[in-house]
């Protein structure tokens, strides 16, 4: 069988979990943890409408203060290049930290902000995987989302770890963006 991604024939087959990531069609809602790829199905309509407002609150906010960009998923951030790229649901890249956004394709590079949406199938894996590579690789906050409890859990990096999280209900308090957002 000939797989195309981009238009070139595979020549040989994929060995790692980045390489097959890499040979996902665009839109494939895959990440890869530590060089192991997880696949996910479509977000439930909860998680949808928790992105939307968010995604309409902060980028409101970023664009007033000139602060930087969001992008959301499915959008590739590429940690590391070898084994570690996720699909965050919303990603905010700093002015200062704007040269990890590669304008031909994703990002290449730690995020200042990350927000993860919970879905009934994948609490453990944001609250526990996905905190544990956040912070291993440093970004500054992470917030996970229940959309149907409006639970907001709330990370801070300080000294390469994350303090205890704080817990909210219906608004991030970011310290990073200096705001917060109640949805």
């Amino acid at each position: 069988m000939n797989y195309l991604r981009n238009m070139e024939a595979i020549v040989s087959p994929p060995r790692t979990a980045m390489e097959v990531f890499k040979l996902l069609p665009e839109g494939s809602l895959a990440e890869v943890i530590e060089n192991n790829l997880y696949m996910s199905p479509t977000p439930i309509t909860p998680h949808q409408r928790m992105v939307r407002k968010l995604l309409v609150k902060l980028d409101a906010w970023i664009e007033e203060k000139s602060l930087g960009e969001v992008f959301i998923a499915p959008f590739d951030v590429y940690l590391d290049e070898h084994t570690n790229a996720v699909q965050p649901d919303i990603i905010y890249v700093s002015n200062e930290n704007s040269t990890i956004v590669d304008e031909e394709s994703t990002i290449h590079g730690v995020p200042d902000l990350l927000i993860e949406i919970l879905s009934p199938g994948n609490r453990n894996y944001d609250l526990e995987t996905k905190k544990s590579l956040y912070e291993k690789f440093g970004v500054k906050e992470y917030w996970a989302i229940d959309p149907l409890t409006k639970e907001v859990l709330g990370y801070f990096l300080i000294d390469g770890k994350y303090l205890d999280a704080e817990i909210l209900k219906g608004k991030i308090a970011s310290k990073l963006l200096s705001k917060t957002f109640i949805f």
